[in-house]
């Protein structure tokens, strides 16, 4: 399924050779999250996550912003006309389904940073495997300049990246971190021009695309368990996706192939 380019939707789907692009397309609103995104950006990181055609997902937006988190104004409208705990709902009902989706996929997900990612954009893009950052792209933990607590498994996944007290310095002190002291501080996995982006992006979403796609969910989701788990567990957790992995199509073929001296071609079954 792909949508066109000039498609009047908060959010876009592109998926061709294995790799399927979601993008957040509220150029004007620098792709910030209200409820039709967040509705749409669910029901569309289900939908690839559950779909075998899509072998790497990556996530990015259109315009100058990747993802500045909630819709500040419509916020504020749902504040002054609704209870509060209406409005803060949206956390269990948008924002925690949504990146448990995108962490939990069986399949690598890149994010292409192509401007700022604040707030719970920011939190998106680190629950990623993967963050290719134009150059002229920065992560700003936004959260604290709007009295709220961080959301978006902005707790889990900031301290993994940069440990306990780097990620309570950025969640306690917002600052908009530059590419450069992203990449420095490992929130970013590579650094690229500007105009280089989707181009760079596409190549390795494609690289992951036509790989063992069951083994590299596996290995996804092996090290996202061994994060909260004991090394006996983790060790279990291993085995039973090492059994897994064993079983398919694609390890009988790059077996065969390399006996035969071949490269083995991966169907991602």
């Amino acid at each position: 399924m792909t949508d066109s380019p000039s498609a009047d939707r908060p959010v876009l789907l592109d998926l061709s050779d294995g790799v399927a692009t979601i993008t957040l397309n509220r150029p004007d609103a620098m792709n910030s999250l209200d409820v039709a995104t967040k509705v749409m950006l669910l029901d569309t990181v289900r939908q690839v996550a559950d779909d075998p055609a899509a072998r790497c997902v990556v996530l990015t937006g259109t315009g100058r912003a990747f993802c500045t988190g909630q819709d500040l104004k419509e916020h504020i409208s749902i504040l002054r006309s609704e209870s509060s705990d209406s409005l803060f709902r949206t956390v269990d009902e948008h924002y925690n389904p949504i990146v448990t989706a995108l962490a939990g996929m069986a399949k690598p997900v890149i994010a292409a940073v192509n401007g700022v990612a604040a707030g719970a954009g920011a939190s998106l893009a680190f629950a990623c495997d993967l963050r290719i950052l134009a150059d002229t792209a920065g992560f700003n933990l936004a959260f604290a300049n709007v009295a709220l607590s961080c959301d978006t498994g902005a707790s889990y996944h900031l301290q993994q990246l940069v440990g306990r007290a780097k990620a309570l310095e950025l969640l306690y002190f917002p600052r908009t971190l530059e590419a450069e002291e992203a990449d420095q501080l490992g929130l970013a996995t590579r650094v690229v021009p500007a105009a280089d982006l989707t181009t760079e992006v596409r190549a390795l979403a494609e690289r992951l695309a036509a790989g063992p796609t069951v083994a590299l969910g596996a290995m996804r989701q092996s090290v996202a368990y061994s994060a909260g788990h004991s090394f006996e567990e983790s060790l279990a957790f291993e085995s039973s996706m090492m059994t897994k992995t064993g079983a398919t199509a694609d390890h009988a073929a790059a077996v065969a192939a390399f006996v035969a001296k071949e490269k083995p071609t991966f169907e991602g079954r």
